[in-house]
């Protein structure tokens, strides 16, 4: 569905897109899918064959149909080294990647998609709704009887066991991050698993929600290729966790087709099996899904206009001038500021291995002093609410979250930034002076000086640490900024110890079954500390042990009132100890579409219920199915 006001630009560019559709590309598909609510259940039962080879020797990615294929930008960075479900650095973002959005899900599938538009988790592997036992310490779920692997064997509960014994004894991250919650994952019958909760001393489930959360989080892999893969690497868990899994046996959608260090290109299985009544009723639209690798989001940004990238997951600065001034057939989820759902919280981490920095008059001198509103303003361009509308906490701007803490409790820790005044105060008291007046103030004999860092090419970060940089000179601490090319870049911020950057850049969980305790969790848990390959969170290696104690508490507490205590004292703790600060609230996906050639995007108020997260995580996906060649 095109938004009226745009009508206009399409026609006005639909002369030079037809030029560019025509050239060689396959002809236009004369009927039109229309979106629906809810999965399509028309179908007949998808085939039971095995599926059409994908011919990955043959492809020419340059020859892709323009009007078949969906390209996709911002999510890709560099070439992808793996295909490898039980991995934890492959980099192959449009295959695997998972964020508060949910599982990314085109070629790799969960037993279940969450919808962050209204916390539900649809079936996906699953056969309808997954049911607690009477003692809420076990949750059984049904196979869908359907599900077939792209070898054509069926979907079985044992996969999903022996995924999660794999993974537990490799000690990936999905093993690592479900190990302290669930105690085992059992097939009880072919079709039917069971999920048992680790219990606490009270007879409890640890944390609920991180049964729920495992439903839609981990990807279900094939019992047979994983053996093969156990076999090949002599059942070395770090050679199976490094395995680039180029023979990987899928569930998705979608497929490898071809990927170099230019492009990525995924292709329709058409013998998917959720083109079964019980799923989808049909596959989805587009027979290719591809993402160019450009080295910027500047770059993304021009393929985005001229019509070269379908849906783009970057910040634009100023993305209503696209439609408004430029006239560009150009949209986002919501037509007015700030355009997408702001669920996450992009935070500045400070590394707490460097000694300066275990210095907490440093970290909130750095923290206060910063100039939040000029972050707004310039990286964000106002898409974003201001910590003077909502101050700082753990929690994302959303009413639900608000309502965790007590407000008044919070309110002195609070600060909205560029406090220079009392940044200055707090090194003077702290005797962290310049003694040699040379403009820069030491502690222990030596300079502070630091270096700021996020991914190069991201634009909207990189304006925010050169504004955390020029607060750093504002109070006599020197902050230089290093942008590395984000592949190297996230491989040293996960490592298990990490000495390149002092204070960095990197996103928050955002909108998942377990929030917002899982943020508290994800900016705080000491339980990652010393893990290697860890993108489960707080990156600076901050501990607490009342933390700790308030993340184990929180799950399982009924009474509402010591909830929010509980959540009120983990706030007060974030914003004393101040281990990183976030530089601005923002949507998980920014979730830009051009529809110059395909339309049927999820739009807020469509009826439709699919979430704004780029056609590819959680129910997101769903978009897949609804779209059409523009008209």
């Amino acid at each position: 569905m095109l938004r009226g006001k745009r009508l206009t630009a399409i026609l006005l560019v639909l002369v030079m897109v037809f030029a560019t559709v025509l050239s060689g590309c396959a002809k236009k598909e004369e009927t039109k899918t229309e979106p629906t609510a809810a999965p399509a259940v028309e179908a007949t039962t998808a085939p039971t064959a095995a599926p059409v080879a994908e011919e990955t020797a043959d492809a020419d990615p340059n020859a892709l149909p323009r009007t078949e294929t969906l390209y996709f930008g911002g999510q890709q960075w560099g070439a992808v080294n793996g295909w490898n479900p039980l991995g934890d650095n492959n980099n192959n973002s449009m295959a695997l990647a998972s964020s508060g959005s949910g599982s990314r899900t085109v070629m790799f599938e969960t037993l279940y998609m969450y919808n962050f538009l209204d916390s539900s988790m649809t079936p996906l592997l699953a056969d309808g709704d997954y049911q607690w036992n009477a003692e809420r310490t076990a949750i059984t779920v049904k196979i869908n009887p359907a599900a077939k692997w792209s070898d054509g064997t069926p979907v079985t509960a044992d996969d999903v066991a022996y995924t999660f014994d794999t993974n537990l004894k490799i000690g990936n991250n999905s093993g690592n991050g479900n190990k302290p919650y669930i105690a085992s994952v059992v097939a009880s019958d072919p079709s039917t698993v069971v999920i048992t909760a680790t219990l606490n001393d009270a007879g409890q489930a640890t944390n609920p929600l991180m049964l729920v959360n495992f439903l839609g989080s981990m990807y279900v892999a094939q019992k047979a290729w994983i053996q093969t893969v156990e076999a090949r690497c002599n059942n070395d868990a770090t050679a199976i966790k490094a395995d680039p899994a180029e023979d990987v046996v899928y569930s998705g959608p979608y497929g490898k087709y071809y990927a170099d260090a230019q492009k990525v290109v995924f292709k329709r299985n058409e013998a998917y099996w959720g083109q079964d009544a019980s799923m989808w009723g049909k596959l989805p639209v587009p027979k290719y899904i591809a993402h160019t690798i450009y080295v910027d989001n500047a770059a993304t940004e021009s393929a985005f206009k001229a019509g070269e990238v379908d849906v783009d997951q970057q910040f634009i600065p100023n993305i209503q001038d696209l439609w408004e001034k430029d006239g560009l057939p150009i949209s986002t989820y919501i037509d007015k500021a700030p355009y997408g759902i702001c669920v996450n919280m992009p935070t500045a981490f400070f590394n707490l291995e460097k000694p300066a920095l275990q210095n907490i008059a440093v970290r909130k001198a750095i923290a206060i002093a910063v100039d939040y509103d000029a972050i707004n303003a310039n990286a964000m361009t106002g898409q974003s609410p201001t910590f003077k509308d909502v101050p700082r906490s753990a929690m994302n701007p959303t009413d639900g979250e608000q309502a965790t803490f007590d407000h008044e409790a919070v309110k002195d820790l609070q600060w909205a930034g560029n406090d220079i005044a009392g940044a200055n105060k707090i090194l003077d008291d702290a005797g962290i002076v310049d003694k040699d007046g040379d403009g820069i103030r030491e502690l222990d004999g030596k300079k502070l000086s630091f270096v700021a860092a996020c991914p190069n090419g991201w634009s909207d970060w990189q304006a925010s640490i050169e504004i955390v940089a020029a607060a750093g000179k504002n109070i006599g601490i020197e902050i230089t900024t290093a942008y590395p090319e984000a592949d190297p870049y996230l491989s040293t911020v996960t490592g298990a110890h990490q000495q390149d950057y002092d204070i960095f850049m990197m996103w928050t969980d955002s909108a998942s079954p377990v929030q917002p305790w899982g943020r508290v969790r994800y900016l705080m848990s000491s339980e990652f500390n010393g893990v290697e390959g860890n993108w489960s969170g707080n990156y600076g290696h901050y501990s607490n042990d009342r933390l700790q104690e308030l993340l184990k508490l929180i799950p399982t507490e009924a009474d509402a009132a010591k909830l929010k205590s509980y959540y009120t004292e983990a706030v007060q703790i974030y914003l004393s100890d101040i281990p990183s600060f976030s530089l601005m609230y923002r949507p998980d996906k920014f979730h830009a579409v051009n529809e110059s050639v395909w339309s049927g995007y999820p739009e807020q108020g469509d009826g439709l219920n699919i979430p704004p997260s780029d056609c590819t995580d959680g129910y997101g996906i769903a978009a897949l199915y609804n779209l059409s060649l523009a008209q």
